[in-house]
């Protein structure tokens, strides 16, 4: 039974097309509707699902030309394959603190004023593996693991999304939905900084990276997929260049390196279209659905939902904050040669978390906001990692050259081993 359930929350698409599902029949819609609902959110999350792995798929070879460009060698923050990697050790804690840590985000949801319900299924397996990790360090192992571990992850389900809940209703207009991503509390601190760089008098709906206005001679720039396009074939073709055509033929299989490149700089364009499109479908029928549910199980409950809910109210920004993020994460880098660990860029969360802080930053502080918010976010994920580094050894399992990656966990990863010092728990 216990296997049945972790398997069923382990599938976000099953669990989100349950809820739309009881959503719609607690607001006693019709049959038709029901079922059209219900299929609508399954496909919605499975066309952004589809759109995300596109994206990262595309950025994997991204990734091993920029570190052959440049010569690095280090730590690359990648949370899910981390968390995979040690499950031959830690297969019993994960999935257990992944099941109770969601009956106890329900529980906290019903009992007190943090009406947040957090419906990121990697993201809730992430975290559990991060918990399980960090006690398995203290010397904490079996149920005892599972107990203290899903307290803390069900705590952070409703506190994390608190948190970010006041910028959220900046950025989406709306209060029905919030923030459910292990990265929320740097992307708003990012947003914020960008908000900085706003002028007072500014209008937003004018300093926007969605209004930028060109020549009728580049017409063709005005369209969002065009230019994230051109700007991604420039940033994959330059440093497929750097990385030299040997590095890229290897990762091509023989083909040609600049028609490789060409189609995976399209690859990670076409993945945030389709991903965007997910977005949309997915959000129209779960924010009505979920108020079913709020009204019966969890009076003014929201639903805490993944990172791309962003990106559709400011694509344009999105890769502004995504370019803006790259740089901050080579600057970064660089400031790394002098620490204990060299962090080298990881695109992927450059990518999710960049884009949002470029969002973030466009709606608070306009266009100069968006570079700002994503700048400081791709500094500060990369230097977050390699202050946290020696609080946790991944090396004890076997793995060598990821480390985590999602902020929010890292924080509580390192106020947990600051707790067990106290109680004499050496690092």
């Amino acid at each position: 039974m216990i296997k049945f359930l972790v398997d069923f929350l382990s599938q976000p698409t099953v669990v989100l097309g349950l809820v739309a599902m009881i959503g719609l029949i607690a607001m006693k819609n019709s049959v038709s509707d029901v079922i059209s609902g219900t299929f609508k959110t399954i496909l919605g999350f499975l066309i952004l699902s589809a759109g995300s792995n596109v994206i990262v798929g595309a950025l994997i070879p991204f990734s091993s030309m920029f570190n052959s460009a440049f010569g690095m060698a280090g730590i690359v923050p990648e949370d899910n394959s981390l968390v995979a990697a040690v499950q031959v050790v830690l297969g019993f804690e994960t999935p257990l603190i992944m099941l109770f840590s969601f009956l106890i985000n329900l529980l906290l949801a019903r009992i007190t004023p943090f009406k947040y319900i957090f419906l990121t299924g990697h993201m809730m397996f992430s975290f559990a593996g991060t918990m399980a990790i960090v006690l398995d360090q203290m010397g904490i192992r079996g149920w005892e693991a599972v107990a203290i571990g899903s307290v803390i992850q069900g705590i952070s389900m409703i506190v994390f999304p608190a948190i970010a809940q006041p910028f959220v209703r900046k950025i989406l207009k709306t209060d029905e939905v919030a923030f459910g991503f292990w990265g929320s509390s740097l992307v708003c601190l990012s947003g914020f900084v960008g908000g900085l760089f706003g002028k007072k008098d500014r209008d937003p709906e004018q300093d926007t990276w969605e209004q930028v206005h060109v020549s009728d001679k580049f017409n063709f720039l005005k369209d969002m997929s065009i230019l994230m396009a051109i700007v991604m074939i420039v940033v994959y073709i330059l440093t497929a260049l750097i990385a030299g055509r040997e590095t890229v033929t290897a990762l091509s299989s023989g083909q040609n390196y600049i028609i490789y490149t060409l189609i995976q700089a399209l690859t990670f364009v076409a993945g945030v279209l389709v991903l965007l499109q997910g977005v949309r479908m997915f959000l129209g029928e779960i924010i009505p659905a979920f108020k079913g549910i709020s009204e019966k199980l969890v009076p003014g409950a929201r639903p805490a939902l993944d990172i791309p809910i962003f990106y559709s109210v400011g694509p344009m920004a999105t890769t502004v904050g995504f370019l803006a993020a790259m740089v901050g994460g080579i600057i970064s880098t660089m400031i790394t040669t002098r620490m204990n660990v060299v962090v080298l860029p990881g695109v992927i969360g450059l990518f999710f978390m960049g884009g949002a802080a470029g969002v973030f930053g466009d709606k608070l502080g306009g266009k100069k906001g968006a570079v700002a918010a994503g700048l400081f976010l791709g500094v500060f994920f990369t230097l977050i990692v390699a202050a946290a580094y020696p609080f946790v050894n991944v090396g004890a399992y076997g793995v060598e050259g990821l480390w985590f990656a999602s902020t929010d966990a890292i924080i509580v990863s390192v106020l947990m081993r600051l707790v067990g010092m106290v109680f004499g728990i050496p690092l």
